[in-house]
Formats: C-alpha cells, sequence, structure tokens
C-alpha cells in the first residue's frame, strides 16, 4: 500500500469518526466514556495523518 493511499485511508476513517462523533454527541442517552474513546480515536487518527503529510 502507498503512502498516498494510506493517508486516504485513514483521512476517510477520520471523517467516519467525525460522523459517528457528532451523532453521539446529539444523543442524549450516550455513554460519556464512549464519547471519549471516540474522540482519542479520531485524534490518534488525525495525529497519524499529520505526521504522514510532513
Amino acid at each position: 500500500m502507498s503512502v498516498s493511499s494510506y493517508l486516504s485511508e485513514l483521512k476517510r476513517k477520520h471523517e467516519s469518526l467525525s460522523s459517528e462523533v457528532e451523532r453521539a454527541q446529539r444523543t442524549p442517552s450516550v455513554d460519556a466514556l464512549h464519547l471519549v474513546s471516540l474522540k482519542k480515536r479520531k485524534l490518534k487518527l488525525k495525529e497519524e495523518i499529520e505526521r504522514l503529510s510532513n
């Protein structure tokens, strides 16, 4: 897998997590720990994308 295709896949996953976080934030009964977990995964993806882009 090339770096550019790997970056594309990471960006796709990041967008997917963004959508999931937004949905979770609109749901009143969402588990706070689950939301924190989603946000941490999203941040790790963002950091990996930035690291590979440089």
